[in-house]
């Protein structure tokens, strides 16, 4: 029997053509199977648990003598050392790195080539020399002077007077930073598509104007997530600055430990904590600053933690919803 014009038959709905029409069920889709999924799953979760398990139930973590020192005053003025130190690396190493980006991309063949060179030197020398020689620096330099070179000088200064501590600490830590930060700068200026250069030409708009206003917003979007790789870098490095006496967090676990060696592991599992803390909240603002950039560059923005678990809740609640009325 022909069907009528208009009429749309499915395929996976017809029947054979020697069966019966009054045998006819509805049959339910049964989706795919999956068990190597559901085993791994179990798998983790056992392992998850063990290791939840061995690490509250171990008397050799000490969780009472953690609970002791997590608050201690001698640890949180190391921990605002830490903050302090890598607030002041991350601006001066940032700034520092988007000049020498600059210089890079510049057609001055010696700013490129001495760019070039800063760059390939502090990558190369590892951090803690870094620290340590610029904490000697004054054995090798007594007085600094300004002046014209090979001769007069207009004024010079003492200095060990200069080289406290922090500074030694700031000044090592921007150095090093300033190196990869400009390879990140530099990377993500030359993702702008060269369109936006041209066209901010053809508009005769001054290159400064054109560096801040439609260069440096588009290239965020590509430096953001791998500057803020540099910055959860910069703040586990600050555990170097210990080598040069001064007491960050890390500094100020170590001497506790000299003082209690009964207590290392609790200590380090503070030290551990706090560094976990400092990190999530950089994740978090990562986050936000890599959302507030997607803006025109994406149709929708992607939703925050608290809009998916909103999304996830009304998921549920339609799903069970649907299987009640089954």
């Amino acid at each position: 029997m022909s069907e009528p014009p208009g009429a749309a038959v499915s395929l996976a709905e017809a029947p054979p053509a020697d069966t019966p029409s009054h045998t006819l069920t509805a049959q339910r889709v049964v989706p795919l199977r999956r068990p190597g999924r559901w085993i791994a799953t179990a798998l983790v979760l056992v392992l998850v648990a063990q290791f939840t398990h061995g690490l509250a139930t171990n008397p050799f973590y000490q969780w009472d003598r953690f609970g002791y020192w997590f608050l201690r005053p001698t640890l949180l003025d190391g921990l605002l050392v830490t903050l302090e130190v890598t607030a002041l690396s991350a601006v001066f190493g940032l700034l520092g790195g988007i000049l020498l980006a600059l210089a890079r991309l510049s057609k001055s063949p010696v700013l490129r080539a001495v760019s070039w060179t800063y760059v390939w030197a502090l990558r190369s020398i590892p951090l803690i020399v870094v620290l340590i020689f610029l904490y000697n620096f004054s054995a090798l330099y007594r007085t600094l002077s300004i002046g014209v070179p090979f001769g007069p000088a207009f004024f010079s200064f003492d200095e060990s007077r200069l080289a406290t501590d922090m500074a030694v600490a700031v000044i090592g830590l921007s150095l090093n930073e300033a190196a990869y930060a400009a390879e990140v700068v530099r990377g993500g200026i030359l993702s702008v598509d060269q369109g936006q250069h041209e066209a901010a030409s053809a508009l005769g708009l001054p290159k400064g104007y054109q560096f801040r206003r439609i260069v440096l917003p588009q290239a965020l979007r590509s430096i953001t997530p791998n500057y803020v790789n540099q910055l959860i870098g910069l703040v586990k490095a600050t555990s170097l600055v210990f080598y040069v006496s001064l007491l960050d967090l890390f500094g100020a676990a170590q001497t506790m430990g000299s003082t209690y060696p009964g207590d290392i592991v609790p200590l380090l599992l503070v030290v551990t904590v706090w560094y976990l803390i400092l990190t999530s909240l950089v994740s978090i603002a990562q986050f936000y600053v890599e959302r507030h950039y997607a803006r025109g560059a994406t149709r929708t923005l992607p939703p925050t933690p608290l809009q998916k678990l909103r999304s996830s809740i009304r998921d549920l609640r339609e799903r069970a919803r649907r299987e009640a009325a089954v």
